[in-house]
């Protein structure tokens, strides 16, 4: 089994690289819906304060690779060639990566910050607030997991600043790469 997991900050482009590679039949599992799954399951609203507040709790409580290690199973029930991974967030969500799957490769997806705050006023996701004070607390949390170290680890990195057809068919050739190594 080979896994692809997609690291970025927010709005960089991870969700859009997840939906071309469900395009290309890639089944995705992502982690932001363990998170979501325990905030509902808490019976709060899905915010980016909840959202925020229960992952620093699981990984405060369980590691900082807790998230990583509840999608372990989800990936491997799908017994598929190919599992994408979206939404990484830290390098010891990386190195329990690596270490449990040996054909492990991590895409970090760039992206300049003034794009991706107009990318959180359009996706309308009710845990996004398009400001600029929002959106650099949000990207000082993800850091502060490990986001930082994630990205530099990255076997590929794409820079999502231009035309969404030069960035989809940079994640269509990427896919067929690593599709087609051993």
């Amino acid at each position: 089994m080979k896994v692809i997991g997609v690291v970025g900050l927010p709005a960089s482009g991870k969700g859009e690289f997840s939906c071309i590679a469900q395009e290309a039949g890639i089944p995705v599992v992502v982690m932001g819906d363990v998170i979501r799954d325990a905030v509902q399951e808490a019976g709060l609203p899905v915010t980016d304060e909840n959202l925020g507040a229960c992952a620093n709790r699981l990984r405060r409580d369980e590691g900082m690779d807790a998230i990583a290690r509840r999608c372990i199973p989800c990936i491997e029930a799908l017994g598929a060639q190919v599992v994408l991974v979206d939404g990484i967030r830290g390098d010891s969500e990386v190195d329990l990566f690596r270490a449990h799957f040996s054909r492990f490769y991590l895409i970090g997806i760039d992206a300049p910050f003034d794009l991706r705050l107009k990318r959180l006023s359009s996706r309308g996701r009710a845990d996004d607030k398009p400001d600029r004070d929002t959106l650099r607390a949000r990207d000082r949390r993800e850091i502060g997991w490990g986001l930082g170290r994630a990205l530099s680890h990255a076997d590929y990195t794409i820079e999502n600043s231009g035309a969404l057809e030069k960035f989809g068919n940079e994640v269509r050739a990427l896919i067929e790469e690593i599709r087609g190594e051993p």
